[in-house]
């Protein structure tokens, strides 16, 4: 399957607040369709995430996948940015807080614990 790989803001163009074309496919190649589907944790709140799900019949494991690649993106962009650029920060704290709260049962180890901590506010 090809992913695009980098599906975020910066990569999408809109026309009245409707997508209207995906730029920059330096990162695509064939993998985990997961790592596109993470847009729906980056890109939509809970309602609009709900149907994109449902339309494209998405099943669990795949979407458990979709989550862990949204949080580890925004962990990434944070923990390279966020010292130097406020910007980041704010969209990087704004993408990691929700996935941090877990609407499925994890195991929590003290990791977990420290980066929700944090992130929690």
């Amino acid at each position: 399957m090809w992913c695009h790989g980098d599906f975020h803001t910066g990569n999408l163009l809109a026309t009245d607040r409707k997508i209207t074309a995906v730029i920059d496919f330096g990162g695509l190649s064939i993998g985990d369709p997961a790592n596109d589907l993470m847009m729906a944790f980056t890109l939509f709140s809970p309602g609009p995430r709900r149907t994109f799900r449902n339309t494209l019949q998405v099943d669990d494991p795949t979407w458990l996948r979709a989550r862990a690649w949204a949080l580890t993106t925004g962990l990434t962009a944070y923990t390279a940015y966020a010292a130097t650029d406020p910007a980041i920060r704010k969209s990087t704290t704004r993408q990691i807080s929700p996935l941090l709260k877990s609407d499925q049962p994890t195991r929590t180890s003290s990791h977990t614990f420290h980066v929700r901590k944090r992130f929690s506010g």
